[in-house]
């Protein structure tokens, strides 16, 4: 009987039985090839921003001397063109200098094979924001538990720490990052821009979003942020549904250890005696210097009447 299925015995294919051992390790090698621009797109939901900085003004430098000297990474698209998967900050350093193309590596990957590669791909950047380790930890954990299919605690448990061991960190940071990504942007940013530490952030990550709507406003407007004792109170606030405006304001008041107390004057009441274009940040100097020239004032009264 005429047996139709095909049966791979592993045998050598007839156009590879007469390849030399070079030309046969060629033809398993990735290829580069020169990718038009406009055929790139970045990676769907990419967690690493693309910044304006020394970093890429050195970049562009060595791009225009030397060309792209490390290929992108990307894989084909259904419908066409390609998926950047590494490679971003080259893509968008070769479109500010004029280029029509950069070389590129083309691989066929599932879509949690190029998460996870986007990933560590980028990890190795010296500077990481922690927004970005928060949503690239998300993305990698995420993509790992679907590509193992991950259902028991155990499993879930190998999976944050294999995030942990290829980022160089353990698996209560891991954790610590993807927190916050229940952040609202505003906070978020915050915590990058440095005014808020991560501990605490990780205790405000557990506020309902309309709550922290509230503590941004209130932060905004006091300019003062939460210690780790403050953020943890306001967390116990949110469970025990004791999170009102007015409790928020007095404990957001309380002047911390490390933190210089503020006399606080209404702008409005000063505007009178200020350009309209004049910053806050400069009608506080003002004021400064005018309580200092009022100060020497005093002392010069003090010396005459003492001289008398």
């Amino acid at each position: 009987m005429k047996n139709d299925r095909l049966i791979d015995l592993g045998l050598t294919g007839y156009e590879e039985l007469f390849m030399s051992t070079e030309e046969r390790l060629n033809a398993k090698k990735p290829r580069v090839e020169a990718i038009p621009l406009a055929a790139l797109t970045p990676f769907r939901n990419h967690p690493f921003k693309v910044k304006e900085d020394e970093e890429m003004a050195q970049l562009m430098r060595s791009i225009a001397d030397a060309g792209v000297l490390s290929p992108a990474l990307a894989r084909p698209l259904p419908d066409g063109g390609y998926e950047l998967i590494s490679g971003h900050r080259r893509l968008a350093a070769c479109k500010a200098l004029g280029m029509d193309t950069m070389p590129v590596i083309i691989r066929d990957l599932t879509d949690e094979e190029a998460v996870i590669t986007m990933v560590d791909s980028n990890l190795q950047r010296e500077h990481i924001l922690p927004s970005e380790k928060a949503f690239a930890y998300k993305m990698k954990l995420d993509a790992l538990r679907h590509q193992g299919k991950a259902s028991t605690q155990v499993a879930q448990k190998l999976s944050v720490e294999i995030v942990g061991e290829a980022a160089g960190e353990s698996k209560d940071q891991v954790r610590r990052y993807i927190r916050l990504t229940n952040l609202i942007p505003e906070i978020l940013q915050m915590v990058d821009d440095g005014k808020i530490a991560l501990t605490p952030a990780v205790e405000l990550s557990y506020l309902q979003p309309s709550e922290q709507e509230t503590l941004f406003s209130i932060m905004d407007c006091d300019e003062a942020t939460p210690s780790l004792s403050q953020a943890q109170r306001l967390r116990r606030m949110s469970e025990e549904q004791r999170f009102t405006d007015s409790a928020v304001m007095q404990l957001m008041s309380e002047v911390k250890g490390n933190q210089v107390e503020y006399v606080k004057v209404p702008v409005d009441k000063l505007r009178s005696y200020f350009r309209p274009d004049t910053s806050v940040k400069q009608m506080t100097e003002t004021l400064v210097k005018a309580m200092d020239f009022y100060n020497k004032h005093l002392e010069r009264q003090h010396r005459d009447r003492d001289a008398r």
